[in-house]
């Protein structure tokens, strides 16, 4: 689930971070303070000024270059296929991939887990050709790969391989698309180990925390907001797995990326004969999902192994095409990009009440993404910390970035952007993306013109607009009884039931 992803991943890059800063900012101290003594030993000529020259900051920087990525050859076929190529003569390999509209958010609520099991078994259990195994050994020969896999809005089968393999690794991949040969014995396998990764999801405190403030955010019946439960994975029975490919594998469904080492006229040729003859179908189209924000208050959990808390506070966000989605942008790089960051000085640098601490105003292509805010921290400082951050939140609206923290801002944004898009394989797979959820093509180029743009003014507005710390979700893992001052300071407490339907006791 994308947005699990994103709210398990932003204190660990936060973390990463703040490690690589803390050894920079040693050293730059280290140097600071060697020259200062250095100049306090040495004699000061009367005509030495009082002021150092600092002759660095009339170096001249050129505005950026303008941001023109090449784009990938678009093709629409007439029954809805479309199909994207990008020439790369770098190295002599080809890869590519086959996007299919529906996902994890389109499975039925009494059956979650099957899209993750689906694309799971069509890999391992083959083609009427070639079983999985069989086509381990034959892609293995040719140091080449074929994966398949399931997502939040789309399955996918990718593809690798040397230039000189492209031809009978491109018709494996076909055959494996066009005639899987789904096997009960590798679906009971698929369904084995994600139960295991059932039952062991309550080790792990901040997983414990993240997921639980997912589901408190978007709700637990929310596409978006639930999780796969040993009742609902045991659910899913073959004859589930060929309905889904039926119904999703047709044209109008499928985008198609290829890029490599080929020549393009070539290339389209051989994809045209692979996938015209498909027929368009029905395309899928997700009902419309309802989303409310979540209920404020205190949520706990408690964790009796463990020393610290990891707090997450969490609120809805936005979605990419929402015209505020630049100032926002800036808005979270003041609020919380990295070490120079409000929320990082104020609750790590200045008061130390938290080892790791980070957020994100998220924005996902097709429906809101969260607004969350995480933090760990030994017990003692979970109610300090929790506060400081509240703050900090707080201040977004009341308190516009400064001049020097809106430029830092911008030119993070703007020159870590660029690095994203820096290979042909990063702009294709954006290009298809944005094909996916229906973005105009050129979305990547208004970036840079839309963080530009953006004012101080800009950002208290959205700030007051979307920023509302009394509504937020706050939701603590740790251990109750060193947890002083009690959480109960915050305000009102729900105790989180994380146990796990259907698993043993033991395993609770």
């Amino acid at each position: 689930m994308n947005n699990l992803s994103l709210s398990l991943s932003f204190c660990h890059s936060r973390r990463e971070s703040a490690s690589g800063s803390r050894h920079a900012a040693r050293l730059a101290a280290t140097l600071l303070l060697t020259t200062t003594l250095a100049l306090a030993q040495a004699p000061t000529p009367q005509s030495t000024p009082t002021h150092q020259a600092q002759p660095w900051k009339s170096i001249p920087i050129p505005p950026l270059n303008p941001f023109k990525p090449v784009e990938p050859t678009k093709i629409d076929l007439p029954n809805g296929v479309t199909l994207f190529l990008a020439e790369d003569h770098e190295l002599p390999f080809i890869s590519g991939f086959i996007r299919i509209r529906g996902g994890s958010r389109d499975e039925p609520a009494d059956k979650v887990g099957l899209v993750s099991l689906y694309g799971e078994t069509w890999r391992t259990s083959g083609s009427a050709q070639a079983t999985g195994d069989a086509l381990d050994d034959s892609l293995a020969a040719k140091a080449a790969s074929i994966e398949t896999s399931g997502g939040g809005a789309a399955t996918s089968v990718s593809w690798s391989s040397f230039a000189t393999d492209f031809d009978s690794v491109f018709a494996s991949t076909m055959d494996l698309l066009l005639h899987p040969a789904f096997k009960e014995p590798k679906l009971d396998l698929a369904k084995r180990s994600e139960i295991s990764s059932i039952l062991r999801r309550n080790d792990d405190a901040s997983s414990i925390a993240a997921r639980e403030a997912v589901e408190i955010a978007y709700g637990k019946t929310n596409p978006y907001g639930r999780e796969p439960e040993i009742g609902t994975v045991s659910a899913v029975k073959l004859d589930d797995l060929t309905a889904w490919h039926d119904r999703t594998v047709v044209g109008s469904n499928l985008i198609i990326g290829v890029i490599g080492d080929f020549d393009s006229k070539t290339m389209e040729q051989k994809l045209r004969a692979a996938f015209e003859p498909l027929p368009a179908g029905t395309k899928l189209i997700t009902p419309k999902i309802t989303f409310a924000e979540p209920t404020p208050g205190i949520y706990f959990a408690n964790k009796s192994d463990v020393d610290q808390s990891n707090i997450y506070m969490v609120g809805l966000g936005t979605q990419q095409d929402n015209p505020d989605f630049y100032a926002l942008s800036v808005m979270n790089e003041v609020f919380s990009g990295g070490f120079g960051s409000r929320v990082v000085q104020d609750v790590r640098t200045r008061l130390g009440l938290a080892y790791s601490v980070g957020g994100s105003f998220g924005a996902a292509y097709d429906h809101p993404g969260l607004f969350a805010v995480g933090a760990g921290t030994k017990s003692v400082s979970t109610v300090p910390a929790a506060k400081e951050i509240l703050v900090d939140i707080a201040k977004l609206r009341t308190e516009p970035p400064t001049e020097v923290e809106l430029r830092r801002a911008k030119d993070a944004l703007l020159n870590s952007f660029i690095f994203r898009y820096d290979s042909p394989e990063k702009v294709l797979g954006e290009q298809v993306t944005l094909a996916v959820y229906g973005y105009p093509s050129d979305f990547l180029e208004r970036y840079r013109t839309g963080i530009e743009k953006v004012t101080s003014a800009d950002i208290s507005r959205v700030a007051q607009k979307y920023v509302q710390p009394e509504k937020l979700a706050i939701v603590v893992v740790g251990n109750n009884p060193e947890i002083t001052p009690p959480l109960s300071a915050l305000g009102k407490v729900t105790t989180l039931d994380t146990t796990i339907p259907g698993a043993p006791p033991q395993q609770q």
